[in-house]
C-alpha cells in the first residue's frame, strides 16, 4: 500500500500543481468572468492537501499495517475525485448542480482522517 499511495500522492501532486498553474495563467480571465476564483482556489488547495495525505497514508500503512490506513488512503483519493473533481467540473461546465457532489468528497476526507486517527490510537 505504501508504494500505491506514494504513486497516487505523486500523481495527485503533479495534477494539483498543474491545475493551480493552469488556473493562474490560462484560466484567470475565465475564472474572474464567472466569479469562480475562490471556487478554483478551494479545489486546488484541498487537492494538494489531500495529495499530501496520500503520502501520510502510505507511511502509516507501512508503519502500522492493516485495513485502517489502507482505507484512509483510498478515502483521500476518492475525496480528491469527488471534492476537487466536482469543483473542477462545475467550473468547466458552469453546471452548479455539481456542487451537490462536493460534500461527498469532504465526507471522504473526514473519514480518511478519522481512520488515520484510529490507526495511531490502536497502534501498539
Amino acid at each position: 500500500m505504501d508504494k500505491l499511495f506514494f504513486m497516487l500522492g505523486s500523481l495527485m501532486m503533479f495534477l494539483g500543481v498543474g491545475a493551480g498553474a493552469f488556473g493562474a495563467h490560462g484560466l484567470s480571465s475565465y475564472l474572474e468572468k464567472y466569479n469562480f476564483v475562490g471556487t478554483f482556489e478551494t479545489a486546488v488547495r484541498y487537492h494538494i492537501y489531500h495529495a499530501l495525505a496520500l503520502f501520510i497514508a502510505g507511511w502509516a500503512a507501512q508503519k502500522w499495517p492493516g485495513s485502517l490506513p489502507t482505507w484512509a488512503g483510498y478515502l483521500f483519493a476518492i475525496g480528491i475525485l469527488f471534492f476537487s473533481g466536482s469543483l473542477y467540473l462545475l467550473i468547466a461546465t458552469r453546471a452548479r448542480w455539481l456542487g451537490a457532489i462536493t460534500p461527498l468528497g469532504g465526507a471522504a476526507f473526514l473519514a480518511g482522517w478519522a481512520l488515520l486517527f484510529l490507526t495511531a490510537w490502536r497502534a501498539q
